[in-house]
């Protein structure tokens, strides 16, 4: 049935593929005579290949920097112990040897393949959705509310992937006694809890990843299209993949950025939340206070700035080495410039 679905919004994304000012852009692979094994843009492998880039890119980044997820998931929730990221890498080594600071290393890995899967994959598929809908200029127009809601409803669907494995790893994190491994730790909560135990922490979730998502594509796709505009020299076609890919990353730290300050709230409410078992996302709100859901952020601008531009970077890099369709920033239609030039001579 699950199945049935995705591919019914496979093919409606599908339909009208080269319409949009996201997909008629003048780039190579459009102008080219098709090869056998090339990837067509919007068609499902296309989609299939997107999602893998983002699973790689999610997963590989979030392992990565297990060791700051760490200490900054130990000052939300214990801050007068651990009163800062120095004293939180000291206090943890100090106590548990260095290995500690691997904790939560597989249901990261996992967990956020998963997210990345759904994520990006979607957010193409949302994205030629939308567009459709509204038709090639207001697509344009209104390209921002384009990005806004195609990554809320690819991270609707990619959240509840990561769920179960976010909850073992917060638990493994930051509650004493509880099991340092996801073979110990997954059961222990399915024991205690059931099933419930994995998606408690489901709606604080939703809360952090969606902003932050919203923010992470919006920011990052209007940022690469000032970049190209008003910064670099030349445009998009005549620089080099390796100078693409430099552009790539200083958005994608841009967007980093604004996404930890938005989401840096309702992370550490998913933080205490899967701590605690038996406390309510209102119960910690009330606890916190205003200043309290900002401990940690600091750390988490850090990790997240320098997150979001490697997981755009290596997006890129796996779409540049699979030798997928890479459209430049969309394109005014000729139809809206049309009519744009005729309003003015009215006026």
């Amino acid at each position: 049935m699950v199945g049935e679905k995705i591919n019914n919004l496979l093919n409606t994304a599908n339909n009208n593929v080269f319409s949009l000012p996201f997909r008629n852009a003048n780039c190579a692979t459009t102008t080219k005579t098709p090869k056998s094994n090339e990837v067509v843009f919007g068609s499902n492998k296309y989609y299939a290949l997107c999602a893998l880039g983002g699973a790689i890119s999610c997963g590989a980044t979030h392992t990565l920097i297990v060791p700051l997820d760490l200490v900054k998931c130990r000052i939300q929730v214990n801050p007068e112990k651990y009163k800062g990221i120095v004293s939180g890498f000291k206090t943890t080594i100090s106590e548990e040897g260095g290995r500690a600071l691997a904790k939560g290393w597989a249901p990261t890995l996992i967990g956020y393949s998963m997210q990345g899967l759904g994520k990006f994959g979607f957010y193409e598929v949302f994205k030629n959705i939308y567009s459709n809908m509204i038709g090639e200029e207001n697509a344009y127009l209104y390209r921002t509310s384009v990005y806004l809601a195609a990554s809320a409803s690819a991270e609707l669907i990619a959240d509840t992937l990561l769920a179960p494995m976010e909850a073992t790893k917060v638990r493994i994190q930051t509650s004493p006694g509880a099991p340092p491994t996801l073979r110990g730790c997954a059961p222990m909560i399915y024991k205690q809890e059931g099933l419930s135990g994995f998606y408690k922490g489901l709606p604080p979730l939703w809360m952090r990843q969606i902003p932050y998502t919203m923010m992470k594509f919006a920011c990052f796709e209007r940022t690469v299209e000032a970049l190209y505009k008003y910064v670099v020299p030349k445009p998009r076609a005549e620089c080099n993949k390796a100078e693409q890919l430099g552009v790539t990353f200083i958005a994608g730290y841009i967007a980093g950025v604004f996404c930890a300050i938005i989401s840096h709230p309702a992370d550490t409410v998913v933080s205490k939340l899967n701590q605690d078992a038996s406390a309510s996302a209102f119960d910690i709100l009330k606890k916190l206070g205003p200043a309290g859901v900002w401990k940690g952020l600091t750390p988490r601008i850090i990790m997240i700035g320098t997150l979001t531009a490697l997981q755009w970077f290596i997006y890129d890099t796996v779409k540049v080495v699979l030798d997928l369709p890479r459209p430049p920033p969309p394109q005014m239609p000729e139809s809206l410039k049309k009519k744009l030039e005729n309003k003015d001579k009215k006026a």
